[in-house]
């Protein structure tokens, strides 16, 4: 059984050029996500070279520009994209956070991907003990 969401859209609400650069960020998104992990992270690991670390503001701002202009990724069940357009968006702009794949610590079984600054989920409802981490690319 499905359960009804309320998800917040508004895609005007982020300045013009930023929601073209979360655009593209989640259409590379959405295109990258359909490849299998392995590939994910060597691309990501390409990516992530030569870019500053990026704060949590920073982090934040990103993922709220991708939820604004994407229902996909403001749905909960939009992880995987969501967290990829996050890092693709703070990579055009210079910086990377630590990208994040793993599971719930407890039953029942659920895989989840996120976003870390200094080891932390940023934007995430769940406490960073969360989940149990497969692999980070940072």
């Amino acid at each position: 059984m499905s359960m009804p969401e309320a998800i917040y859209h508004n895609p005007r609400s982020v300045p013009l050029p930023t929601r073209l650069a979360a655009h593209a960020a989640v259409t590379a998104a959405r295109v990258l996500a359909r490849r299998p992990p392995r590939q994910i992270r060597r691309l990501l690991t390409r990516l992530r070279r030569g870019a500053r670390p990026a704060t949590r503001e920073q982090v934040l701002d990103a993922r709220q520009a991708v939820m604004a202009v994407s229902l996909v990724c403001a749905a909960r069940e939009g992880c995987l994209p969501r967290s990829l357009a996050v890092v693709l968006l703070c990579r055009a702009r210079g910086t990377w956070a630590a990208w994040c794949v793993g599971t719930r610590r407890l039953p029942p079984f659920s895989a989840h991907a996120w976003v870390e600054v200094d080891g932390e989920p940023v934007g995430e409802e769940f406490p960073a003990d969360y989940f149990r981490t497969f692999f980070t690319v940072a």
